[in-house]
This record gives C-alpha cells, structure tokens and sequence, in this order.
C-alpha cells in the first residue's frame, strides 16, 4: 500500500504510525504543497493523508486509514474511545500548541516545502488560518510558559501507560509536531513516552529542527 502525506502533518504522523506499530511494509508518498490536484483526483478534495489499497483505490480520513490498516493480519489496537483526560488535555492544549508549532513547520525542512513554490503556499494557508508567522514567533515566551504547564499536567496522565491504544494516535501527533519547538519542558514521563512511541511506531520526531 501506498500512503500519500506531508511530513510535517500530524494527522499523516497516525497513518505512519499504524504501520510501523505493525511492520506492515508500505511506500510514503510526499503530496507537495499547494498541489491540490492529486488529492482531489485521488478522493475528490484537498486533503492527507490519503491511502492507496492495494486494489488500486483511495481513503481518506486518519483513524479511518489507522482502522483499516489495524485490519490487516490481526488487530494492535483496542477498539476503545480515547481517554477522557488523555481527550480533555488534547483539546486544551491545542491553541498554545498550534501557534507553537504552525511558524517552525513553514521554516521547517520538510519534502513537501522543497520548492520554494511549496514553501509560499504553505505560508500563505497557515497565515490565512492564524495570522502572521512573525507575530506568533514573538509571542513564543508566553506560548512557551502556557505549554509547559500543560506539559506538567500530562506527566501523570501518561506516567503508566502500558498498551498502545486509540488515545497513542491522538497524543503522539502532537508531541511530535511539539518537538520542533526548542525550549518546550517535556517532563521524564512525556519524554519516554515521546522516545518510546517513536521507536516503535518508526515515525522520527522532530527535534533535530528545534528552533
């Protein structure tokens, strides 16, 4: 199977996920941005990741993608709703998470930003979405101290977990796109989580491009 992405997406992070948690060989394909006519020729819309079967056809739709792979050889994962708490600190740490991450991901060294083409329509979508990138890059001290007081609140939340289930490919997402954030605080509990879920899901994180 082929899996369609940008790299730098964490949604596309979850179908990556699902097959290296599973060592199901498959072929990552970038989209480049501001191609909007591949994924629409593949499923009608601009959107990734986008799975290609083997039968030729496409899917869209992360957890759909994670489910329909999770099919394939026996189930990995628990058919369980995400976590409450694991959910609740999702969603409230999602603002401060985004306005940190979204200005890197266009300095990023990313293969779908290999253009300068590429770079200037990322730009221009996330700058439509959020504003001005410099203006969130300045505001970094206090994103910085907002995320790291979440970052203490997930400390326990992630402390014992000890089975890979539905709430990993809500939570790795995010702390792998939060690596790219230099000064973010990941406490030892979220930091061998972060190490461990990546080794073993075989998707990279991204602090080599801190900043």
């Amino acid at each position: 199977m082929k899996l369609h992405i940008y790299e730098h997406c964490p949604f596309c992070v979850r179908g990556q996920m699902i097959f290296g948690l599973k060592n199901i060989p498959y072929e990552k394909v970038i989209i480049m941005e501001g191609d909007a006519d591949t994924p629409t020729r593949m499923v009608g819309r601009k959107v990734v990741p986008i799975l290609e079967k083997d039968d030729g056809s496409f899917m869209a739709e992360s957890m759909d993608i994670v489910k329909y792979v999770d099919a394939q050889g026996g189930r990995l994962i628990a058919d369980t709703p995400v976590d409450a708490d694991i959910e609740a600190w999702a969603k409230a740490a999602a603002e401060p998470l985004y306005k940190l991450v979204i200005p890197r991901f266009t300095q990023g060294e990313f293969p779908e930003l290999a253009t300068p083409q590429a770079r200037a329509a990322y730009l221009a979508r996330e700058e439509k979405a959020f504003g001005s990138m410099k203006t969130l890059m300045n505001a970094t001290p206090g994103l910085l101290d907002e995320m790291n007081h979440k970052l203490r609140e997930l400390e326990a939340l992630v402390a014992d977990r000890e089975h890979i289930d539905t709430s990993d490919f809500v939570l790795f997402p995010l702390l792998r796109s939060l690596s790219i954030v230099k000064g973010v605080e990941f406490g030892p509990s979220v930091s061998g989580y972060m190490v461990s879920m990546a080794v073993e899901s075989k998707v990279s994180l991204l602090a080599d491009q801190a900043r």
